[in-house]
């Protein structure tokens, strides 16, 4: 606690250090990155980040579109424009900057720089232009934003304005992350809070574990803002909030199997410092074991070469870690601190005799040891229906699309695509750079009339630009379909292949063609994406079969446990993807949200592996293997089960947040948590044990059963 107290003090903020930016983005060695780096390098007036205000009139109304447009026109061009405006690219002021800019080109990086496009066909929608300065991760950059927002509605009258762009975007996705931050913490400490009552019946003890995760939480925070501080780690908004309900859910899980053994201890020792040495000695191999898997599967994270992904998993395994330390150190001393007042007001006894195990639970162990083969038929058949749901998988790759709330971003995207086309949303650029002067040639425009007849492609901006040498040409091309899309990612690779063609047979001298703009980007990502999964699946699975059989002695069980966990990822995914694409009608599985569940659920879900299994690796050493699985199903059912409950109920919260990702890896956590909790760990795991007898553990030599359990008798 004062280690807490200390490091509150000297660390900074943890929201002043978050970086949401990069998340977003592909590895900066990506074509698209390169492209990006180019257009800044090439065209420094261009590096402004836009915002684009759509304004309607109302009933279609064209004149008081264009009435609208003048007004905030004039607005943002005269001496009171709102602080950051750089620009203003208008039907009414094309190119139309403010007077100190007039020399320079004002134009977004990545979106049209005149007025061609400005007007919709029909004249009732218009677009204005607007470059923002500034670093869009900082408070000013969006205090900016909002003040062009209240200009643009004020100025609008009776006419419909809304900001849209990367601009209106990047301030919408900080609003929407900052609006569940407290919901979310004061959710999961009351429904924890709610849980720990029903199982132990007692204040103390049901407060305990609450007050070791807020230990670990604000250590873990505070280090972490520290780090990411320094630059070791970069930490985002949806980052922290999975931290804050892993902890919760991982921090009372080892609470409750520390107790449990503790309440287990005191029914043979009346000593209670000896009962929880007992009781440590006993756990704490298994919460070693656990805690390692899911540190080192978040280590695992750091192979990826997407920066959403490598900049998940540092900070994660930080709190884990920091966990695991409070849960060895801060948990058992204050349950012996408290001393007997913890167990007020059913007393010691009575807790003690609950860890025996529940009715329920004997007679799980008499079905699982009685018909395993019918047990493993059916949870399999379970499972394999449930995996079915992924024939409707698909992959949404546009962000502002997974705001579950209202946003102007999302009705300014909704207006262009209305009125201009899906493509007008995001235009891609494309740069051709040459060893000589491109600016006293026909080259630009043969190559501007070849891209204009590829298919795909709705137009391609007529007054192309150069780099004050004049050897970088850049062009502006509009897709015709959703730039977000697969088929828009899917066109990315040939328009590249067609523009370097084009500038090849007009003549270019040494042409080298790259493609940038948010559908270049998102392709970049998603083919990052697709390699990464690959490289994380592997090692993740191969991290879990070492701890396994590090900690079992066994070379067999690593193969059959990891095997239950890839069919529950399986058969969660396809309910995850039922629910959310299918009933709910989202655009798809939020891009990075399947490596999450996979990463998370195997890492999470091998804990339950890891309780009952070593567990019956204990049993084994003095029973016969039949013995031994039922009483590890007696003695971790309950206590496995209600950390299973909260750890889902933990996760659960997250479908609160206002964004697509969250809710989704919410709810996948929860139903894959509970799968795991009800049926593959109490079910699946013990049948397989029981079927494969004295050979569960191989080669580890267990006690061979001297004679048949009348349960067990049918199946000898």
């Amino acid at each position: 606690m004062v280690l807490a107290g200390v490091l509150a003090q000297i660390a900074p903020d943890l929201k002043s250090v978050e970086d949401n930016a990069s998340a977003n983005l592909p590895p900066a060695t990506a074509d698209s990155m390169r492209a990006r780096e180019l257009t800044r390098s090439a065209f420094p007036e261009q590096t402004a980040t836009p915002a684009i205000i759509v304004v309607r009139g109302p009933d279609g109304d064209r004149t008081a579109t264009e009435q609208a447009v003048q007004r905030i026109t004039a607005a943002l061009s005269g001496p009171d424009r709102p602080k950051n405006v750089l620009g203003v690219i208008s039907s009414a002021r094309a190119a139309g900057a403010p007077a100190e800019a007039e020399s320079q080109p004002s134009g977004p990086p990545s979106d049209a720089g005149s007025s061609q496009g400005l007007v919709s066909p029909d004249g009732h929608t218009q677009m204005i232009i607007v470059p923002v300065g500034g670093d869009p991760s900082e408070t000013s950059f969006r205090d900016a934003v909002d003040v062009l927002r209240d200009v643009a509605t004020t100025q609008a009258g009776a006419a419909e304005a809304a900001v849209t762009g990367p601009a209106g975007i990047v301030t919408d996705a900080v609003s929407v992350f900052g609006r569940g931050d407290k919901i979310l913490l004061l959710a999961t400490v009351l429904l924890v809070l709610v849980i720990l009552l029903a199982i132990y019946r007692s204040p103390l003890m049901a407060l305990l574990p609450l007050l070791a995760v807020g230990v670990a939480m604000r250590v873990s925070e505070t280090l972490g803002a520290l780090m990411a501080d320094a630059g070791w780690f970069d930490i985002s908004s949806q980052t922290a909030s999975i931290m804050t309900v892993l902890l919760f859910g991982v921090g009372t899980d080892y609470a409750l199997v520390i107790t449990a053994r503790y309440r287990e201890a005191l029914l043979d020792e009346s000593d209670r410092y000896r009962a929880m040495q007992t009781a440590m000695r006993a756990v704490g191999e298994t919460v070693w074991a656990s805690a390692s898997t899911i540190v080192l599967a978040m280590f695992a994270l750091l192979v990826a070469a997407s920066p959403a992904l490598r900049g998940f998993g540092p900070y994660l395994a930080l709190g884990v870690a920091v966990m695991a330390v409070v849960a060895f150190t801060f948990i058992p001393a204050t349950l012996l601190i408290f001393g007997r007042s913890v167990f007020w007001p059913g007393g010691l006894r009575k807790a003690a005799e609950r860890s025996q195990g529940g009715r329920v639970w004997h007679r799980v162990a008499d079905l699982v040891t009685g018909v395993p083969v019918k047990v493993i038929g059916a949870v399999v058949a379970i499972l394999v229906v449930m995996g079915v749901g992924l024939v409707g998988y698909q992959e949404s790759f546009n962000f502002v699309s997974g705001f579950r709330v209202d946003t102007q971003s999302a009705r300014g995207q909704a207006l262009v695509a209305e009125a201009f086309g899906p493509g007008e949303i995001a235009p891609t650029t494309v740069l051709i750079r040459s060893d000589t002067d491109l600016r006293t040639s026909d080259a630009p425009a043969r190559v501007a009339g070849s891209l204009s007849e590829l298919g795909g492609v709705a137009r391609v901006d007529a007054r192309p630009r150069f780099s004050g040498d004049g050897r970088t040409l850049s062009l502006q091309v509009v897709l015709d379909k959703d730039p977000y899309s697969s088929e828009a990612l899917d066109a990315i690779g040939p328009l590249r292949s067609a523009a370097q063609a084009a500038a090849e047979r007009a003549g270019i001298h040494a042409p080298r063609t790259l493609v940038g703009g948010e559908t270049a980007q998102t392709a970049d990502i998603r083919s990052t994406l697709d390699r990464d999964m690959i490289y994380i699946i592997a090692l993740v699975l191969v991290i879990v079969a070492a701890i396994l059989a590090l900690l079992l002695g066994s070379v067999l069980a690593p193969v059959y446990l990891v095997g239950t966990l890839v069919l529950s990822f399986v058969a969660t995914l396809g309910v995850t993807t039922f629910f959310t694409v299918t009933v709910l009608g989202d655009d798809g599985i939020g891009n990075r949200v399947t490596a999450y569940i996979f990463v998370f659920l195997v890492a999470l879900g091998v804990d339950y592996n890891i309780f009952i299994m070593s567990r019956f690796k204990q049993e084994a050493r003095t029973s016969p293997p039949v013995e031994a699985i039922r009483v590890a199903i007696k003695r971790t059912g309950g206590v496995v089960s209600s950390a299973g409950l909260i750890l889902a109920a933990t996760f659960a919260v997250l479908m609160t947040q206002p964004i697509r990702e969250l809710f989704q890896f919410g709810f996948a956590m929860a139903f894959g948590i509970l799968l795991d909790t009800f049926v593959i760990r109490p079910l699946l795991v013990p049948a397989i044990a029981r079927l494969l007898g004295d050979k569960a553990l191989w080669p580890m030599r267990m006690r061979r059963d001297t004679a048949a359990t009348p349960v067990a008798a049918g199946v000898r």
